[in-house]
């Protein structure tokens, strides 16, 4: 019963947050995949933990961004408390026809717990929904699916819990290299026993973190 009223404290005393959507990559709204609504995912075993509902249907154009360059996604404000990550899949021919499910992800970015006990979602919503990274400086020039994902953590402590939050970007990646890297597949990338994903960010608070998903590409 303390555990569960320490709990009920903490999440009451929370600044009031939302239910969020990826809306922007570096500013441009027509290129990404917007779902219908601001709902969350919570079966990562789902179709939908790829690229949201309707994460097939084809925005109506790419954005340009550089190997090596960085890049930046917006989302709205007012995450839940947990980690942001993003990701790239290898090369695709064309990114407004490619099926998201059949392609396999290397994460690129991620930002989950940090040493001020501050999780990634605490900057994203200071910065105005906005999160920064770089893409890949040696990754072959074509057209890619950006997956950005934040993971609401607020109910975790059991499965299902979690909420995932993903939206997809089409891009066309210039410059770069040749590496074309092995990746994971959504769904089967997490696990709902995860440490990561089932977890009680309250009580008690932790000290580590421990990221869903593969270790970030190095590129």
């Amino acid at each position: 019963m303390k555990n569960v009223f320490a709990i009920a404290l903490l999440a009451a005393a929370a600044p009031a947050m939302a239910h969020i959507r990826l809306t922007q990559f570096n500013g441009n709204s027509a290129c990404v995949r917007l779902p219908p609504n601001n709902s969350p995912v919570e079966d990562v075993n789902s179709a939908n933990i790829v690229c949201n509902v309707n994460g097939n249907t084809p925005a109506a154009s790419l954005c340009s961004v550089a190997a090596g360059s960085t890049a930046t996604v917006t989302w709205d404000t007012g995450a839940h408390p947990g980690p942001g990550k993003d990701y790239l899949p290898r090369q695709t021919s064309d990114a407004k026809t490619t099926n998201p499910a059949s392609l396999s992800w290397f994460k690129i970015s991620q930002d989950g717990l940090r040493s001020d006990g501050k999780w990634g979602s605490d900057y994203v919503n200071s910065a105005g929904g906005k999160y920064s990274f770089k893409i890949p400086s040696n990754i072959a020039a074509g057209q890619y699916l950006l997956r950005g994902e934040t993971i609401g953590l607020h109910v975790a402590q059991n499965y299902p819990g979690a909420q995932f939050y993903m939206g997809c970007a089409q891009l066309n990646i210039t410059g770069g290299g040749s590496a074309n890297p092995s990746g994971v597949k959504f769904p089967g990338a997490y696990k709902g026993t995860d440490s990561g994903i089932k977890i009680n960010i309250y009580y008690p608070v932790p000290t580590s973190y421990t990221t869903p998903g593969p270790s970030v590409y190095s590129g």
